[in-house]
């Protein structure tokens, strides 16, 4: 099922719905399967859909009913994420959808408010989701954490810089990814808290990553997958498909679609990228979703050959400030108060004084004159550490009332490694 969020606007006349909001029951199960179908404008094979179902929780998948009819919803997963200072409980939020027929009806903004109410009375702090268009969750309060890269490397001209990391003692293994699956999660487990944005994948989760029905090929191969190890075990991995093809005059052209690469070193994680750009009869690799800082930009010699975009990845929401905040670690000492304009979460809103050093952090409220005026969505987007403030000042979305306050606060939240979540859920 998608990992997506969505909500197209129809701009014509329409009704109005007082929708009402509920947790679906299991046996609603086929009714959700085909609004989320007509809604994503897509048709998911059996297999597929039952593989999204063993990941939902049924308890925090809201339905949203016009009369007896199921015409949204909004699901919500429980996640281990890692944040700067270590790995804390998340709501993952997906399959957000409205059927066409009842769009522009205030059925979404019913679902969104009611779900984030329930996610600050159950003592949830924070909730992420991917957004399948950038411009709707902003107006929940969600904001946009996290930045992933995608590359088109041609295989000519992509040598490494001289002083690349090597290890003789590294081989490389190539396996069926179902016959290395052990692997795979040790090495995906050991990673997993050196970067903020990362989260615990489920044994279903790693069923989804590494299903290999022929609708998810896409033109492309089965599933291939390589594994860099030495005597001690498994050192990295990469998941990938090859798309066959050939110019007018028969010469190979296929292309690599990188998946996923992990590497517990950088000796592991060079050869790794050094096998997918060198596989035989492949002019060129496409890796798309791949972390803000990725290495490969600075092992590549002729870096403009990385052909590379960005995109926004992963959003998140602070559902209940006073928790957030305190819950994470910090980059400096900070001591600031935050006045919060939070309209869809009334209980966030106000001043709040946010106190942290290298033994904690706390955040309360305040009557002390507020240092800084930003909206919630601007610490949802700084809260995984990718995300300075200064642009947003200079954007007037942050306002400073203490000369000093913004580049204190930027600074205690920045973080070194860059977030990014690395698989849409």
């Amino acid at each position: 099922m998608p990992g997506h969020n969505v909500n197209r606007v129809n701009k014509e006349p329409s009704r109005n719905v007082n929708p009402v909001i509920r947790p679906i029951k299991a046996s609603e199960w086929p009714e959700w399967r085909e609004v989320d179908q007509e809604a994503f404008a897509a048709d998911f094979s059996d297999a597929r859909a039952e593989r999204f179902r063993a990941t939902l929780e049924f308890d925090r998948s809201l339905g949203a009913f016009d009369g007896d009819r199921l015409v949204g919803c909004a699901t919500g997963l429980s996640f281990t994420m890692t944040v700067p200072g270590g790995p804390r409980p998340v709501c993952g939020v997906t399959a957000v959808a409205v059927l066409p027929s009842h769009r522009r009806r205030g059925i979404l903004s019913a679902l969104m408010r009611r779900q984030l109410a329930d996610l600050h009375e159950g003592g949830e702090a924070v909730a992420v989701l991917y957004a399948s268009e950038a411009g709707i969750y902003g107006r929940y309060g969600y904001g946009r954490a996290v930045d992933s890269m995608f590359f088109r490397i041609p295989k000519r001209g992509s040598e490494f810089v001289p002083h690349a990391p090597a290890d003789p003692s590294l081989r490389l293994r190539v396996v069926r990814p179902a016959a290395a699956r052990a692997d795979i999660e040790k090495v995906f487990d050991a990673v997993l808290a050196t970067r903020p944005g990362l989260y615990a994948r489920s044994e279903a989760r790693w069923n989804a990553v590494l299903a290999d029905e022929p609708d998810a090929h896409r033109g492309a191969s089965s599933l291939r997958c390589v594994i860099a190890e030495d005597d001690a075990g498994a050192r990295g991995y990469a998941l990938f498909r090859l798309k066959p093809s050939s110019t007018d005059h028969d010469v190979p052209d296929g292309e690599v679609r990188l998946i996923d690469l992990f590497g517990l070193d950088p000796a592991a994680y060079a050869v790794l990228w050094r096998h997918v750009l060198d596989r035989d009869l492949c002019s060129r690799v496409f890796a798309w979703n791949r972390p803000a800082d990725d290495p490969i930009m600075h092992l590549l010699a002729e870096p403009r050959l990385l052909n590379a975009g960005w995109l926004d990845e992963m959003w998140v929401r602070v559902v209940h400030l006073g928790r957030a905040l305190p819950d994470r670690a910090y980059a400096a000492p900070v001591d600031v108060v935050i006045e919060v304009e939070d309209p869809v979460c009334p209980w966030n809103a106000g001043r709040w004084r946010l106190s942290a050093d290298a033994t904690g952090a706390t955040c309360a409220r305040t009557n002390d004159p507020a240092d800084l005026e930003l909206p919630v969505s601007v610490l949802g987007a700084a809260y995984l550490g990718g995300r300075t403030l200064g642009a947003y000042e200079a954007a007037g979305i942050v306002r400073e009332r203490r000369h000093g306050a913004m580049r204190a606060l930027s600074a205690a939240m920045s973080w070194e490694t860059k977030p990014w979540g690395g698989l849409i859920f």
